[in-house]
């Protein structure tokens, strides 16, 4: 039997460190962690937050295995919904990041908190 998306994110969000954009800049400020920005390349290249690594879902953990080795380093997920960004960090949770958090407003509300800038 196949779970539905709406489904899946209801079973594994209550296991997920979840805040809002203002509290991740000043968390980032302090723990020098990671900002990634799982939307698409065409998504990301529109309206970005400052500092945002682009690493789209499908590439999340191969990606970020090459940049980052410190699985205790702050990880800090966003994307346009939140679902992509929650998937991603159930998926970085099980090959073994340790601090994983999601950033739980919207890519505009996320560029707007980060000082964004926009490519159009």
């Amino acid at each position: 039997m196949l779970t539905s998306i709406p489904d899946l994110l209801k079973i594994i969000t209550p296991n997920q460190r979840r805040i809002d954009a203002a509290q991740a800049k000043q968390e980032l400020e302090q723990n020098k962690g990671l900002l990634i920005d799982v939307r698409e390349p065409a998504e990301h290249a529109n309206v970005a937050a400052v500092g945002a690594i682009n690493i789209p879902r499908g590439l999340l953990e191969m990606k970020l295995m090459e940049i980052e080795k410190d699985a205790a380093r702050p990880i800090y997920l966003h994307c346009a919904s939140g679902a992509r960004a929650t998937l991603g960090a159930e998926a970085l949770t099980r090959v073994g990041y340790e601090n994983v958090t999601v950033i739980t407003c919207n890519a505009t509300q996320v560029s707007e908190v980060f000082n964004c800038f926009t490519k159009k």
